[in-house]
């Protein structure tokens, strides 16, 4: 493919990306593997490319735009090189016009920016957008960080979690044989301290409430080296079946799984209710904090969204709370860097049920920043990705 050829694939694929975005259609990631699939003309170096110049666009246009060649266009103004390439070669893009519509660069658009916590600065657009690193947790049921060191002596330790290892963006590590055998999986330092946050031990009966594919569940494994008897749930099918293979391949041999009727989450959960020492609440939310990884959420998120994940948030904080056992620990995460999923669903629990404490240092010092009732950690202060979490103590 030629150059100019590359850059009109990538605007087709842009306007499947902008339409997806305004619809609740496929995420971006998927979206492009099957635009990929349908060009299986195109060569590595032409899908490396594609794929640059459309994570690139998304990057730089700050709202969902009208169509892919707006995005692009708006991209090209930042980059005479790339302008260069809208010649109207064959298979290429046409010449832009000075008139012609564009998309809006720039971060966030301004509604969106305040609804932020108040401890997200102006100058966190950078990192909240730049390529993230692929991080590697060891499993401590069959490895340890030394030996992510020796198997992939180009990366280095993540500090203050123990079991992390970072790579450079998108190195291709579950390749590797020793992710088929279990011994690590790919986990973002945030999730990392968000298990380890829980505070699990060897012997205690732990619920993961929204345990989606199982990444924190096996995390929580890992952490208590397959002590403790862990009931992975969530109301997805899909997802949850992911959970037992890999489970199988880390050694985490007790973990059970169950999945939930929304709405009927309480009456499921009967034989639990009141007896776990630990209930982790991953909740479903904007994404807001994984813009590194997926900046096309930043087109998706609207008020009614929004509205649906903060009403998904508070019933559920309910139904976790019910789930703990007198002087249990329950732990509340989201990533997200919107006041409203963090902070002020916190707030609003524990003016509900004021005997519960909130627990002062559930992270390792130097990690996160005090937001409210909980900790708020992001990409430019903490190298990761945006997430906030709170762990408190139920009465006994």
């Amino acid at each position: 493919m030629t150059p100019a050829a590359r850059v009109q694939a990538a605007i087709e694929i842009l306007d499947a990306i902008a339409v997806a975005a305004r619809e609740g259609g496929a995420p971006a990631d998927a979206l492009l593997a099957d635009a990929m699939r349908q060009r299986r003309y195109a060569g590595s170096k032409d899908r490396r490319a594609i794929r640059g110049h459309v994570y690139e666009a998304i990057r730089a246009v700050r709202i969902a735009p009208p169509s892919g060649r707006a995005a692009m266009v708006a991209l090209a103004d930042l980059r005479p090189d790339l302008a260069a390439l809208f010649d109207g070669s064959p298979y290429g893009p046409a010449p832009i016009t000075p008139n012609e519509p564009r998309a809006e660069a720039g971060f966030v658009a301004p509604a969106l920016a305040e609804l932020f916590d108040p401890l997200v600065s102006a100058e966190e657009g950078a990192a909240m957008l730049a390529r993230a690193p692929l991080d590697l947790r060891a499993n401590r049921i069959k490895a340890k960080r030394e030996d992510l060191a020796m198997l992939f002596p180009e990366g280095a330790p993540i500090a203050h979690a123990p079991d992390g290892w970072r790579l450079p963006p998108e190195t291709a590590a579950t390749q590797h044989p020793a992710h088929a055998q279990g011994r690590f999986e790919v986990q973002d330092a945030a999730s990392q301290y968000a298990s380890a946050a829980l505070g699990a031990a060897s012997g205690m009966a732990i619920v993961d409430l929204c345990a989606g594919g199982g990444g924190k569940t096996l995390a929580i494994a890992s952490v208590t080296e397959n002590g403790a008897d862990i009931l992975a749930c969530d109301t997805n099918r899909a997802r949850l079946q992911q959970l037992p293979p890999r489970a199988e391949r880390a050694g985490a041999t007790r973990i059970a799984t169950r999945l939930l009727d929304p709405g009927k989450e309480n009456a499921m959960l009967a034989d639990w209710q009141g007896r776990a020492d630990r209930v982790f609440v991953d909740a479903p939310c904007s994404g807001s904090g994984t813009w590194r990884r997926s900046p096309e959420l930043r087109w998706r998120l609207t008020s009614s969204r929004l509205e649906r994940h903060l009403a998904d948030q508070a019933k559920l904080i309910e139904i976790g709370a019910g789930l703990v056992a007198p002087g249990g620990k329950l732990l509340y995460a989201v990533c997200s860097i919107i006041a409203r999923e963090g902070r002020a669903q916190m707030d609003d629990f524990l003016n509900r049920h004021p005997g519960w404490r909130v627990d002062a240092e559930p992270l390792p010092a130097r990690v996160g920043r005090r937001a409210g009732a909980g900790f708020l950690l992001t990409p430019g202060h903490d190298g990761c990705d945006g997430f906030f979490l709170a762990r408190l103590t139920a009465p006994c």
